[in-house]
């Protein structure tokens, strides 16, 4: 009996590692086809392209102004994320020490945002941008990509600052510390892994977000993801070549982003982090 019930939980391992496998070798095929294609010349029939070229790296950069792109990109997702930290993060501490009536009202429309599909609320969202004369501009597409990054950071930083005791703030306060400085000095440091972990996430967000900078970005403002979507269905003829190009861009800056991100958060010690707090 024990030997089946081995034979069968080998099995079941076997099978979920396959499933795996399998799910992973077709997302890195994916992948190698727009790389590839991004480089190619002409690929119809055969394995491999006719030949190889970078004219659609130039192409797209001067087609689709990419230096422009670029940094439109980096200044709204520096901004979200700065701001996103700035907010979340007092906030949260708030939701966790403080009681109040409605506080778990408050939590429920905290969550919206993140229930809720983008395309819901970002068309009166982008309605009320444009009323204020906010949208087509930078601000619009910064105010309008907080709405969901705020309250998930607060979600994410309100575990962290539970599992600090606040007897640690008790005795900040006996040595004469304001809240202010007791925030900065006290509580900071010790939250310095939840913290970078919620912008590590809000920033991989942020640059992936389409449907509320689409509603909101003017030409002057538009993200990679905005362009990328152009790219592929604004009027015209374009090679796939092309847009491939884009999407390796697109897939590159991502990366990039991520990797610089990764440099100061270690995923490893977010998780043990975490653990030691729910125990």
């Amino acid at each position: 009996m024990i030997r089946t019930e081995s034979v069968a939980s080998r099995l079941w391992v076997w099978a979920v590692w396959l499933l795996v496998g399998f799910f992973i070798v077709n997302l890195l095929a994916l992948i190698a086809t727009v790389v590839v294609n991004s480089f190619s010349t002409r690929w119809f029939t055969t394995w491999l392209p006719v030949g190889f070229t970078v004219k659609w790296y130039l192409s797209a950069w001067e087609e689709f102004q990419l230096p422009d792109i670029l940094m439109a990109t980096f200044e709204v997702v520096g901004a979200v994320v700065l701001l996103s930290g700035l907010i979340g993060v007092p906030a949260a501490y708030a939701m966790a020490r403080r009681e109040f009536p409605g506080k778990k009202f408050v939590m429920l429309l905290f969550l919206l945002p993140m229930l809720v599909p983008p395309i819901t609320f970002g068309i009166p969202l982008a309605t009320v941008l444009y009323k204020a004369g906010l949208a087509g501009s930078a601000s619009g597409v910064i105010l309008a990509n907080l709405v969901p990054t705020v309250p998930f950071v607060i979600l994410v930083m309100i575990p962290f600052i539970q599992q600090i005791d606040p007897r640690v703030e008790q005795a900040a306060r006996v040595f004469g510390a304001g809240t202010f400085r007791m925030f900065t000095n006290v509580l900071v440091p010790l939250l310095t892994p939840g913290i970078l972990a919620a912008l590590l996430l809000v920033l991989v967000r942020t640059i992936a977000m389409f449907e509320l900078t689409f509603l909101t970005a003017g030409p002057e403002n538009q993200t990679l993801v905005v362009a990328l979507y152009y790219a592929v269905f604004a009027a015209g003829v374009r090679a796939g070549q092309s847009v491939d190009a884009m999407a390796v861009i697109y897939m590159v800056t991502t990366l990039a982003w991520l990797l610089l991100a990764l440099r100061f958060v270690n995923p490893t010690q977010i998780v043990t982090r975490a653990k030691k707090g729910g125990h």
